[in-house]
């Protein structure tokens, strides 16, 4: 059996004013949040204890875990200093020489993570991209990686880092950070996982990749809307009923939320007890507890308990706030 850790205490600050309200990872993407995607890809697997690095607003990461899989075991532990992903997965490692599978807590990722644990190997998750400067990049000779660069002007490959790591011993891994933190190595003011596995190459471990089949970005508001779209083609939509009301598929319209005399899709999420009355939505996510009026919204992202009326166009809207834009 594995342990996992997923770091999940990111402020989220790209997605503001949404994320000042609720954690990044709570955010909804088609049919469930963000954490929830992730979760579900892991059902499989045989798991000691999955270990979720919170911070702000932690206390909601805790209710929806132990509200929503109670049969799994969850450990928590709280970030209060933010000093990177190295120092965030620091504090969730074991002194164990034990395997740990570490999934990344903002993005969704489908890959066979059994094929990664059952090789054996410590492995890293990659995926090809157009733009390797704006990731962390590893360079290979075959599947082997003989060296790891973080967001470089001239990266040496396309294989981007995606956000999977696995350790067949994960007091190796703690020994790498232990040894970043303890030398002040850092990149950007901040302790990366990067360099601690860097260093590791560096005193012979080897360290190999593992192609992953799609990763979907949340960081952004365009990258959750794209995210949503993407996964909203992956699963049947449900036949909707509303009176007076058009239901434009692809969506997802949670089953205590209510649409009265409205265009709705395609690309919709509704979060549950939100209601939507005389008004078009389209290409939009819109959380629990709200409402929107004679409305007319697309590309939007509206935060939980949040009151929409009048005709607006692209809208970035945090929770509990009340808007007129008549």
């Amino acid at each position: 059996m594995i342990d996992v850790i997923i770091p999940a205490a990111g402020l989220g600050k790209r997605l503001r004013p949404i994320t000042l309200s609720i954690p990044k990872v709570l955010l909804p993407v088609a049919d469930k949040p963000i954490l929830g995607h992730i979760l579900d890809r892991l059902k499989n697997l045989e798991i000691q204890e999955i270990t979720i690095v919170i911070g702000y607003l932690g206390n909601q990461v805790v209710e929806y875990v132990m509200e929503n899989y109670k049969g799994r075991k969850f450990r928590f532990v709280e970030q209060k200093d933010l000093l990177g992903l190295g120092h965030a997965v620091r504090l969730a490692l074991k002194k164990k020489r034990t395997p740990v599978l570490i999934v990344l807590g903002d993005t969704i990722i489908d890959v066979d993570y059994k094929k990664i644990i059952n090789k054996g190997e410590n492995t890293i998750g990659v995926m090809e991209v157009e733009n390797p400067r704006r990731f962390g990049v590893v360079e290979v000779n075959g599947r082997k990686i003989v060296d790891l660069v973080e967001k470089s002007e001239n990266p040496p490959s396309n294989l981007a880092i995606a956000g999977v790591y696995y350790f067949k011993d994960q007091s190796l891994l703690k020994k790498g950070i232990d040894e970043i933190m303890k030398k002040g190595v850092k990149t950007k003011g901040e302790y990366q996982l990067t360099d601690a596995m860097r260093m590791l190459i560096e005193k012979g471990v080897d360290l190999w990749i593992e192609p992953i089949d799609a990763c979907y970005d949340c960081g952004t508001r365009e990258a959750l809307l794209e995210s949503n779209r993407v996964l909203l083609n992956k699963f049947k939509t449900a036949i909707y009923s509303f009176k007076d009301s058009i239901i434009i598929p692809p969506v997802y319209i949670h089953p205590d939320a209510d649409v009265r005399k409205s265009i709705i899709g395609p690309y919709v999420s509704i979060g549950a007890n939100t209601i939507i009355e005389y008004s078009i939505i389209k290409d939009s996510i819109i959380d629990k507890n709200s409402t929107a009026r004679e409305a007319i919204i697309k590309e939007s992202l509206i935060g939980n308990n949040s009151h929409i009326r009048g005709s607006s166009v692209i809208l970035e809207v945090g929770g509990y706030p009340s808007m007129d834009l008549a």
